[in-house]
Formats: structure tokens, C-alpha cells, sequence
């Protein structure tokens, strides 16, 4: 069900920081920074070969990656994304085995203009799990 691996997300405590150590020290293509205020979050894309490196940065007070930055001030692996052909059909292939999906249970369009789902992590070896329509 699930294809390509479309990018790691890592919370960054200091979003200019992050995106300067790689494009310096690593060489990176980094791109602009993107508010989506549906989700609490400004995104930075780091363009790779084989997938992307998606910073989060906080966007307001009741952002959701302010608790993780709590948790991990310095920064983490947030979570994984992998993309799907038909996002309703894995949402209920999954929902009828068992994992939980976090909020609605119905996509949110994500940072790149496409269907998205997140499962709770403690369904998948305490991984958080981003599904995104391709």
C-alpha cells in the first residue's frame, strides 16, 4: 500500500539555523520558508536525490511541535511521511485493522498542496506517520 518514501520531517528549535547548517555544512538545496497555519507549522524543504528533509518550526503559541520542542529542545525526527495512491482507500484499509488516525480522521490538504493523514504513533514502533496522496 504504501510507495515512495516522501520525506523526514525534524522539529527545529531555530529555523534559520537549521536551514544554514544545511545548505552550508551539507551543501543542501534548501528552499523558502512555508507558513501553513492548518497545521501550526512553517515548513523548509530540503531538496535530496531520493527524497526530502522537511524542517518544522513552530507558527503561534498552539502550535503542535511546541510540546515536542519541549519534550526534545534540541530539535528531532518528528515524523515519517509515505506516499499513497488513494489516501481514503489506505485510511480505511488501515482504520479497519486497527490503527488510529489523529484528528478528523479526514485529509487535511498539506505543505505541498496535496491530501494528507497522520497515524498515531503508537500504532507503528512509536513512529509518527505522515500518509500523503501522490
Amino acid at each position: 500500500m504504501i510507495g515512495r518514501l516522501n520525506h523526514v520531517a525534524i522539529a527545529v528549535p531555530d529555523l534559520e539555523a537549521a536551514c544554514a547548517q544545511y545548505s552550508g555544512a551539507l551543501g543542501a538545496k534548501v528552499g523558502a520558508p512555508q507558513d501553513e497555519p492548518d497545521h501550526g507549522v512553517t515548513v523548509v524543504f530540503i531538496e535530496l536525490p531520493n527524497t526530502k528533509i522537511e524542517f518544522l518550526y513552530p507558527l503561534g503559541d498552539d502550535s503542535p511541535i511546541n510540546g515536542f520542542l519541549e519534550k526534545n529542545p534540541a530539535g528531532g525526527i518528528h515524523h515519517i511521511c509515505y506516499e499513497v495512491d488513494d489516501i481514503l482507500a489506505a485510511r480505511d484499509k488501515l482504520q479497519a485493522e486497527g490503527a488510529r488516525v489523529l484528528g478528523t480522521g479526514e485529509p487535511k490538504i498539506g505543505a505541498h498542496g496535496k491530501p494528507v493523514l497522520f497515524l498515531h504513533p503508537k500504532d507503528f514502533n512509536g513512529c509518527l506517520i505522515e500518509l500523503e496522496e501522490v
